[in-house]
């Protein structure tokens, strides 16, 4: 009786260590993907970034000025997945570099963001009815008091 009793004790640490050596290889495993991908995400960044890691990719990289608003581009370039730098060169005046082999991504981006930005400034302008409403009250303003409101008076006749 004891020595069943002891031979269950040992298969119950045995399946006991299993599980946790198990759990333990998964818990590893996890972790080095993690470090893996954090490794990875350091070696090359990507999108937006600084004007020196851009040029220590050793790569040629292009120039286009850019007036305006950054932020807008900024949304365009991160659905396109190019590698780009900002240098500011005034109030709103920003100096894009890029590299030179993703040419053709930035075209298409500038063409998205071409669009958003006639968009954004489609959306700015006053309705149509609002408008009218404004040129008829300078209309009105302007019109000559003797022109205001001519009252003609009917004659009732009756027979």
């Amino acid at each position: 009786m004891q020595e069943q009793i002891d031979r269950e004790a040992v298969a119950v640490t045995m399946k006991a260590s299993k599980i946790t050596a198990k759990g333990l290889a998964k818990v590893l495993a996890v972790v080095g993907r993690k470090i893996a991908k954090e490794y990875q995400k350091r070696q090359t960044p990507h999108g937006e970034q600084s004007v020196k890691k851009l040029m220590n990719h050793n790569v040629p990289t292009n120039t286009i000025p850019i007036e305006g608003d950054k932020g807008l581009f900024e949304k365009v370039a991160r659905k396109w997945h190019v590698d780009y730098a900002f240098h500011k060169t005034g109030e709103n005046k920003y100096l894009l570099l890029f590299k030179a082999g993703q040419a053709d991504a930035i075209t298409a981006a500038f063409k998205e963001y071409g669009a958003e930005v006639v968009k954004r400034d489609k959306d700015k302008r006053p309705p149509v009815m609002e408008e009218m409403k404004k040129a008829a009250e300078r209309a009105e303003r302007e019109r000559p008091k003797h022109h205001k409101e001519r009252t003609l008076k009917k004659e009732v006749v009756r027979e």
